[in-house]
This record gives C-alpha cells, sequence and structure tokens, in this order.
C-alpha cells in the first residue's frame, strides 16, 4: 500500500490551506495512487478523474468550498473531489449498493451543491447559483468545470451568451483533454485544439488587457505573442471572449506552477465572468490508461501494476453487439441506411458499422438534440436514419422528437440502448421513461426486445418500415444466451406472440423481462396454477386481439416491463377500459418500476428493490387470480 502521509492529514478541503505549493504538488502524487487503487477495487471512470487530480487540488486549495460551489460536468471525474472532501473512508464503496455515487449527488454531501450525470450542465448551474449570491444567498463564488465533450453541447453556449451578456462574476474552467468518451468530433473540437497547438503552455496568460500590463516584462511580451498565436489576428478575441468572458489559457492544467497563479489572480481580479482553458491529459500518471485507445473512461476492477483489467467472459454476446453487428449486415445491403450516434459509437455499437462504412456513420458529439433533428432531415431526404441513443439521454432531445420527427412522420429509427435498470450508473443513468414518452405520440412505433434475436429482428423490421418513426429499446449487458438467426426477418407491425400456454393467469410481458415472466411461471405452475406467458414486442400499436384474447380467457392478466409508470402497462389498461373490459370484471395488474428513483446496485439487485423479480411476477399474478386467498385459507 502507498503511503499517503499529507493526504492521511486531509478531512477536508479547509486542511489543505496550511500547505505550500510544494506540498500541494506532492498532495496530488499521493491522490493520484488514492484514486487509482480505489478504482482499481471498484471500477468505474478512471482516465477522466486521474486528468483533473492537479486541478481538483489547486480549486480546493484557491477556493472556499463548500460556501463556494463547485460544479463538476459530467462529475463522472469527481472521484479525487470526493477524495479531499470527507468522503476518503468510503470511497472503496464507489459505484457499489448503498455506497458512492458515481456521480456528484446533493443528498451524499456538501461539497456536491449540483447533482451532474448528463453532460453541458454546469455553467447554466453555476449562472443560477451566481444570481443566488447577488441576491443574498448565503452562497459564495460558482466554479463550473465543464469538459471539451461537454462543451460541444448547444445548452453550454446557450448559458455562456446568458452569462456573458448577464456580466456576474462566475468561474468557468474548460478541461479540455481533446478526449470525450470517444475522440471529440466537430468543429468545436477543433476550434479548441487550434487555440494552444501552436502555443507554448509554459506561458502564463493575461487575465486582462490590464492584468497583462502588470506582468513583468517578459512573461508580459510571452503573452501578447500567445494571444495572437490563440486568436490569429492581433487584438482580436477568441470565441469566448466574444460571448462576454475574460478568457485565460491555455495553461497546462497538470502544472501547479501555472494552476496555482491563475487560479489566484482569477479569484482576487474578476468582476465578471471567466473562462479558464486548462489542457489535460486523460489517464495522466498511469501508464496503462495513458496509452490505452479509451483512456480507461470506464474500467472493471483491474490489477494496479499491469493495468488488466478483471472482466468476465459473457456467456451471450451482448445487446450492443448485436445491434450493431445486425446493423451493419443490414447496410450491407441498403446503401441508404445511415447511423447517427451522439458521441457514443462504441457504447452504442455503431463503431461496428463505422469499421465498415465509415461515410455513413456520423458521430455528432454530445448533441442529442441535433442528432434527432439531423436524422429527421436526413430522413426526410429519403435516407434510412437509425439514431443510436441511451434511453436516458435520448431523454434531452424530446422536444425535436415531437417536433421534428413525430410531427412530420418522419422515418427515424431510434436504436434505444441501456433500456430499463443498468447498474452502477445509478438512477442518472437508468432508461425508465423512454416506453413512457414515446407512446404517447402519434405515429409511432414502439418495440422491445425480449432476447437478442427478437432484437435483430427489430432491426431488420425498422430498415423496411418508412411510415414514420419507430423506435426499439433493448438492455444493457449480455443476452439471454437464445440460438441467434441467421439473418433478421421483419416482423409484422403491432404483433405479438404467444411463448407458452396456459388457462388460469396470464403474464404478458414487454420487453426483457420476458425472462423473469417465464421463471414465474415456472413458479405459478409449481403451486397448481396453470400459465400463459406472451411477448407483446410492441407497445404502439399494441396487439389488441392478443390483449382482449388473454383478458377474455383468463382469471387475471398481469403485465410486465422494464419501463416507468404511463407505459406499456398504462397503454394496455387504456385499450381494455374503452373496449369495456373492466365492465365485466376484469382482474388486471400492471407490474413497472416504482414511481421513485433506484439508486446504484447490481441490476439483479435493483430489479428486485423494484419487486420486479420471478417471485414478485408470481406473488402478483396469483393474488390477482385469488389463489392467494385460497392457499392463505388453505
Amino acid at each position: 500500500m502507498t503511503q499517503t502521509p499529507l493526504l492521511d492529514r486531509i478531512a477536508s478541503p479547509k486542511d489543505m490551506n496550511g500547505l505550500s505549493d510544494i506540498e500541494l504538488g506532492l498532495l496530488c502524487q499521493e491522490l493520484r495512487s488514492e484514486v487509482i487503487s480505489a478504482v482499481s477495487e471498484t471500477g468505474g471512470h478512471l482516465g477522466s478523474s486521474l486528468g483533473v487530480i492537479e486541478l481538483t487540488v489547486a480549486i480546493h486549495a484557491i477556493f472556499n468550498t463548500p460556501f463556494d460551489k463547485l460544479i463538476w460536468d459530467v462529475s463522472h471525474q469527481c472521484y479525487p473531489h470526493k477524495v479531499l472532501t470527507g468522503r476518503r473512508d468510503r470511497i472503496r464503496t464507489l459505484r457499489q449498493e448503498g455506497g458512492l455515487s458515481g456521480f456528484t449527488k446533493r443528498s451524499e454531501s456538501e461539497y456536491d451543491p449540483f447533482g451532474a450525470a448528463h453532460s453541458s450542465t454546469s455553467i447554466s448551474a453555476a449562472l443560477g447559483f451566481a444570481v443566488g449570491r447577488d441576491m443574498g444567498q448565503p452562497t459564495g463564488d460558482a466554479i463550473a468545470v465543464i469538459g471539451d465533450g461537454a462543451i460541444s453541447a448547444g445548452m453550454a453556449y446557450e448559458a455562456m451568451n446568458n452569462a456573458g451578456s448577464d456580466g456576474r462574476r462566475l468561474f468557468v474552467i474548460l478541461n479540455d483533454n481533446e478526449m470525450s468518451i470517444a475522440p471529440p468530433v466537430g468543429a468545436m473540437s477543433s476550434y479548441l485544439s487550434g487555440l494552444y497547438a501552436n502555443t507554448p503552455l509554459g506561458l502564463f496568460k493575461e487575465m486582462t488587457d490590464g492584468f497583462e500590463a502588470n506582468l513583468p516584462g517578459p512573461i508580459r511580451e510571452g503573452a501578447k505573442r500567445a494571444r495572437q498565436l490563440v486568436t490569429g489576428i492581433p487584438g482580436s478575441g477568441t470565441l469566448f471572449e466574444e460571448l462576454g468572458f475574460s478568457y485565460i489559457g491555455p495553461i497546462d492544467g497538470h502544472d501547479l506552477s501555472q494552476l496555482l497563479p491563475t487560479l489566484r489572480a482569477a479569484r482576487a481580479r474578476s468582476d465578471g465572468p471567466v473562462l479558464i482553458h486548462c489542457c489535460t491529459v486523460k489517464g495522466k500518471g498511469y501508464s496503462p490508461a495513458e496509452t490505452s485507445s479509451d483512456k480507461y473512461h470506464g474500467v472493471a476492477k483491474f490489477d494496479v501494476a499491469s493495468g488488466a483489467q478483471k472482466k468476465s467472459k459473457p456467456n451471450a454476446p451482448s445487446y450492443t453487439k448485436v445491434f450493431g453487428e445486425a446493423l451493419t449486415e443490414e447496410a450491407a445491403h441498403d446503401d441508404k441506411i445511415v447511423a447517427v450516434t451522439a458521441a457514443m459509437p462504441s457504447g452504442t455499437g455503431v463503431n461496428i458499422m463505422q469499421d465498415r462504412f465509415p461515410n455513413r456513420v456520423f458521430d455528432v458529439g454530445i448533441a442529442e438534440q441535433h442528432a434527432v433533428t439531423f436524422a429527421a432531415g436526413m430522413a426526410a431526404s429519403g435516407l434510412k436514419p437509425f439514431c443510436a441513443i441511451y434511453s436516458t439521454f435520448l431523454q434531452r432531445g424530446f422536444d425535436q422528437i415531437v417536433h421534428d420527427v413525430a410531427l412530420q412522420k418522419l422515418p427515424v429509427r431510434f436504436a434505444i440502448d441501456r433500456a430499463g435498470l443498468v447498474g452502477a450508473d445509478g438512477p442518472t443513468h437508468a432508461g425508465a421513461f423512454d416506453v413512457a414518452y414515446l407512446s404517447n405520440l402519434p405515429g409511432f412505433v414502439v418495440m422491445a426486445a425480449a432476447d437478442e434475436a427478437e432484437l435483430k429482428h427489430m432491426v431488420a423490421t425498422a430498415v423496411h418500415h418508412n411510415d414514420g418513426p419507430i423506435a426499439f429499446r433493448y438492455p444493457r449487458g449480455e443476452g439471454t444466451g437464445v440460438k441467434m438467426p441467421l439473418h433478421g426477418k421483419q416482423l409484422e407491425i403491432g404483433k405479438g406472440r404467444i411463448i407458452r400456454e396456459g388457462d388460469d393467469v396470464a403474464l404478458l410481458s414487454f420487453g426483457a423481462h420476458l425472462a423473469e415472466c417465464l421463471l414465474a411461471a415456472e413458479e405459478l405452475e409449481a403451486q397448481g396454477i396453470s400459465c400463459t406467458v406472451a411477448d407483446a414486442r410492441f407497445a404502439k400499436p399494441l396487439d389488441r386481439p392478443l390483449i382482449h384474447q388473454l383478458a377474455r380467457h383468463h382469471k387475471a392478466l398481469v403485465t410486465v416491463e422494464q419501463g416507468a409508470q404511463g407505459g406499456f402497462g398504462a397503454m394496455v389498461l387504456h385499450d381494455l377500459a374503452n373496449q369495456g373490459a373492466f365492465d365485466r370484471g376484469l382482474s388486471i395488474r400492471t407490474m413497472t418500476l416504482p414511481d421513485r428513483f433506484i439508486d446504484q446496485a447490481s441490476p439483479a439487485a435493483m430489479y428486485e428493490d423494484a419487486s420486479l423479480t420471478a417471485v414478485d411476477i408470481a406473488a402478483t399474478a396469483m393474488q390477482a387470480s385469488g389463489a392467494m386467498k385460497s392457499i392463505i385459507k388453505t
């Protein structure tokens, strides 16, 4: 175990007040070792956290947190922040059930003033704190640390435009490592790269023209040259300055001799919004991370000495891989198929198609709103766009889904990964709401894959559906191990299937909880209750003949889904109510995720918390059919 004598003395950022700059540098070394050691035991977002070690130390050393509000964006880089803010004793519970969140969380610590696990929100929130301060609320400076990937989203510029025109004292620190989850794309990434491509990082940049004039001669002249290199034209401003910010940088985000005086000067002299541009290296200080293609963005438990990750071998292919391969197979036969993703090519599996057809895959950066409307435009042109976005992130493009896709009946194909509960990332990344918000939209087809073979069929179905938008959802992780078809086949729109037949109760599954329903059926059979299990396949349009048949011929009907209330079950209830089914005394139950957010744990533990296990399903069916009362009486 690495010795950490300085870190051992830090119970909160206040304990850093007496440390010299040299000691702060030594503290960085100890903090880096501690983060590597902790994440080796828990897994998590290692590369991004290692990239902000020095920045974290410098901010906490200069600013007065938690009175000053430090907001991390996206906040997956907050592990060193958590160590320094009184949570070191729990850092090895990171992302575990009952442990620390992998993101900032207001309920976890006063040092986490704002939760963030979706990107590009920090500047808006920081401006809100600044307004609160100026209106007499007990809060100090607001500091937003935003990554170069996160600042590519439109919301960040909406906030900067507002903050720049408002003119309030506010600090935005751009953590520029030229690497979001995937290599950043687009003009903004090129712009940031150009700002420092030819600029020596050893130069201390001007705070303002007045501050520059007070610098020592050699540094002053260097700063002037740096400004010309940054802007290209003597006397012109950067984009950030045009938005109303004082721009400082770029500076080396791993060099405390630059970070500390820059932050001290900014804090002492600024009276308006300031953007400090820090260049960092993702995975800094840990060779396996620095040399890895993904910089150890997200890792399983690993061996510190070698960096080897301890990943279990899957028994079945992942849903993400099945989607990527199925899409690529379809694209090989149809040159109109294109794919769009928002900074997650490998996360969504479209990198498989990208490797084979690079000119037909478009990574738009962290910009889900743009991704949806971009796909709508391609659909309007006659192409067949697949918009591959995690369920939790697709929420960010809802207005575009309604206005730009559904209203115009454009055949955009939405591939919705990470549907349902996702485990260690917790409630911020749960795919709980897409069924509800898509099923309400006129003209939408909404599907959910029960297994990996069904996913392949749904990709093929989406390819050939040109009458309007269509979506299919599937969970994170391994499939169920079913036999895979050689080719996907078109499913009849709005048609489900019977998996097993019985007489007493019917379980109607929508999506990947079909396996749990089959286990529940076995439990019911053991209790002498004959059970039908059906796979709905479609939440919209519903297979109404199937649903009405199940309702008529069984004592009870139970719907089961991996989504929030108001989704598939609600659609079934609405249809049955309109058909007068409840007038005949139909016994029905809907099983959904509960009306609360579920903290991180293993997916199995989270579904147990949600009362969606096979045992729960069987008990619900027994209660609905009256069998539970009979068992209790006997």
